[in-house]
């Protein structure tokens, strides 16, 4: 089945070309179109699209609130971030509102439809130019508590594999458990580190060297 698409950007010639560049990638459709946050909001409701290609700044609601308030009323919908800025201020604050991705502008055709296929997975993808600023600028009281002692062996091979952008069913395949033994470790290494979401995991992992990030 196809991944469903909702483009939110308020120029239209770019729209045209990511609709032109997706067309060609099999196994994803653009199903909408929305030039701002409202009507990325209102159409994410209509459509439910399994990812949401968006824009940052946009006229009337940004794409940091707008991602907020789709995640909140279609919680099954990804956010793919897809923006010119690579600076802490548009970065930090969209990563937070629940965003499972951050694309630049920049980024070749093929590491997009690579970032799409990721984060509809339930995988996390950062551009490598600002995947730093996230790291520097994550202040998690709970993660200044957490330590990667109190994991057990199979606990870190699964935040290992979630911070690849493995989903559950590939780290079951990859580890030889079920998918339900897998969800199992993962809620319990979360509870253990006090983290509440992947992109949490992604980054305590990265900081504590089990994955790494290239530049």
């Amino acid at each position: 089945m196809a991944i469903r698409v909702l483009l939110a950007d308020d120029h239209a010639v770019l729209r045209d070309g990511l609709r032109a560049l997706l067309g060609f990638a099999g196994d994803i459709e653009v199903v909408g179109e929305a030039e701002d946050g409202a009507q990325a909001l209102e159409e994410a409701q209509r459509l439910h699209p399994d990812v949401v290609i968006m824009d940052i700044a946009m006229p009337g609601m940004d794409g940091v609130t707008a991602t907020r308030e789709i995640l909140a009323r279609v919680p099954a919908c990804k956010i793919l971030v897809l923006t010119q800025h690579d600076n802490r201020e548009y970065v930090l604050p969209i990563i937070r509102a629940g965003a499972g991705g951050y694309m630049l502008k920049k980024a070749a055709g093929a590491d997009l439809v690579s970032a799409i296929r990721s984060v509809h997975s339930g995988g996390a993808f950062l551009h490598p130019s600002v995947a730093r600023a996230v790291l520097d600028g994550y202040v998690g009281h709970a993660e200044g508590h957490a330590s990667i002692d109190r994991l057990t062996d199979r606990e870190v091979q699964v935040l290992t594999l979630v911070a690849e952008g493995r989903s559950n069913h590939e780290i079951a395949e990859s580890l030889v458990l079920s998918t339900k033994t897998v969800m199992g470790h993962r809620a319990n290494l979360m509870q253990k580190l006090g983290l509440h979401s992947r992109t949490d995991l992604v980054k305590f992992a990265i900081r504590h060297g089990l994955v790494r990030v290239d530049t």
